[in-house]
């Protein structure tokens, strides 16, 4: 099982045809280094499609979902990244609205 301490909602749309390399790159603008143990979320401009990247402490993992139907819940582009609980990422995962989950229901916006 991968560890995971933290995870990151980007909320700016990424090229689903890009690679672990370009999703890195993302990450290292936005946060000068991916951190062991986190978790950083990508979405397409459509949100139907989104991809995790996940440095385990001793390489990065990149992995892809997508939907056939309908799209995930988003934040705008525009709006703070949010971080998200673990119970948060399950359901955002399988397409449940994450906003509504988690203690109070409250995510924290940095």
């Amino acid at each position: 099982m991968i560890r995971i301490d933290q995870i990151w909602l980007a909320v700016e749309p990424m090229d689903m045809r890009a690679g672990t390399e370009t999703a890195l790159a993302r990450v290292v603008k936005g946060f000068g280094a991916a951190q062991p143990h986190h978790a950083y979320l990508f979405a397409n401009r459509r949100t139907n499609r989104i991809k995790v990247l996940v440095h385990d402490g001793i390489g990065i993992w990149l992995a892809a979902r997508r939907l056939n139907k309908g799209g995930f819940t988003w934040p705008r582009l525009g709006t703070p990244d949010v971080p998200l609980t673990d119970e948060q990422l399950q359901a955002l995962v399988i397409g449940l609205p994450w906003q509504r989950i988690g203690p109070g229901g409250i995510i924290d916006v940095l």
